[in-house]
């Protein structure tokens, strides 16, 4: 019988646990049952928060950069580079972990620090820019961004547009001549688990503006700015997918910057050196902390357990809560999903206790899959 190699591949646990923590409880209840058992762990993201977290567990150097957060007050954020790739997280900068609590700004919250930390990389040198956009703070269209870069943003009487989506409606012309000449020789990777459009129904600010503290008439005031900001810029990559990705970063990374869209866990799997490690593993354990519909949209576990299946490697799933029938964590290519709500129903008390009950739940697994 072949000897077992479990790949730990999982994202984090929302408000409990890091990736890294993920990984490490699942290991220690791995080996409680199977001692000595080969684990190899690659925490994973989909290119929204705990994605530098994720490079630097693969081995990237952590970088930090003072750059302006959403409100445009100062802000520490972390980038990552190995060689001459780095990976950007636009939540470090103008992530809604910024916001005072239970303060929102959505109307003017600005992804100008989210430039200054492109800026970053490339001042370390970075030749490739994966760059993670999600849990933004922002529904600017990247227009902050664009300006930390060199772009102009000027009113009716060449002024320069105050920060935000709302202001982008007094929008009469943009000038991208002086962006940093740096960006027209780099590969830029916009990595996102969401393929929305900029505007409309399905756009940034109707399906993502609420969770920013949006209300129905800023949500309106939002998608007018942006649809006027995107006739100035142009209209057509408005509808590419993932143009509306982090409040509309997305449009602006397409349109100015020359970015390419990829669906993130695709990107983080390659930059993190995923299909070498799934080649020595014989299981492989992915989860994040809702396996819900989502999940099957792009997020983490899917495309680890997309590529599993691919390479002929069974995968199970570990979650805080586990909202799919079995049925389609099967077509997901997951074989079985545990949660920690199945050994302790409380939530509270689950979200508290997540690492020892995520032991327990890595020890079921070894029992059912290992010994």
């Amino acid at each position: 019988m072949e000897t077992p190699h479990v790949l730990v591949a999982a994202d984090k646990f929302k408000g409990s646990l890091t990736a890294v923590e993920v990984a490490e409880r699942v290991t220690a209840g791995l080996r409680r049952v199977v001692p000595g058992l080969r684990v190899e762990t690659l925490p994973v993201a989909d290119g929204g928060d705990g994605t530098v977290a994720a490079a630097v567990a693969a081995g990237f150097e952590r970088r930090e950069a003072r750059v302006t957060g959403p409100l445009g007050t100062p802000v520490n954020a972390a980038y990552a580079v190995r060689d001459t790739t780095a990976v950007v997280e636009m939540a470090e900068a103008s992530g809604l972990q910024h916001l005072p609590a239970g303060e929102f700004a959505p109307l003017t919250a600005t992804t100008y620090g989210s430039g200054e930390l492109l800026a970053a990389a490339l001042d370390a040198g970075a030749r490739t820019i994966v760059f993670g956009v999600g849990g933004s703070a922002t529904t600017d269209g990247g227009a902050g961004m664009l300006a930390a870069l060199g772009a102009r943003f000027m009113d009716g009487e060449r002024k320069p547009v105050g920060p935000g989506g709302a202001a982008l409606a007094e929008l009469a012309e943009a000038d991208l001549s002086g962006l940093d000449p740096r960006l027209a020789d780099i590969d830029l990777i916009l990595a996102s688990d969401v393929d929305n459009p900029l505007t409309g129904p399905k756009g940034a600010p109707e399906v993502y503006g609420r969770q920013k503290g949006a209300t129905e008439d800023d949500i309106a005031v939002l998608d007018a700015a942006l649809t006027h900001y995107a006739s100035v810029l142009g209209p057509e990559t408005a509808e590419l997918p993932g143009a509306g990705a982090a409040g509309g970063i997305g449009y602006g990374a397409l349109v100015a910057l020359g970015a390419r869209f990829r669906p993130g866990i695709e990107v983080m799997l390659d930059v993190l050196g995923f299909a070498p490690a799934l080649a020595r593993a014989t299981l492989v354990v992915t989860g994040e902390g809702s396996l819900d519909e989502q999940t099957l949209h792009g997020k983490a576990p899917a495309g680890v357990a997309a590529a599993a299946r691919t390479a002929g490697v069974e995968a199970v799933a570990v979650c805080g809560r586990l909202a799919l029938p079995p049925e389609a964590l099967g077509r997901a290519g997951i074989r079985r999903a545990y949660a920690l709500t199945d050994l302790e129903p409380d939530p509270a008390v689950c979200m508290a206790q997540a690492g020892p009950l995520l032991e327990r739940a890595a020890e079921a697994i070894a029992r059912d899959f290992l010994s």
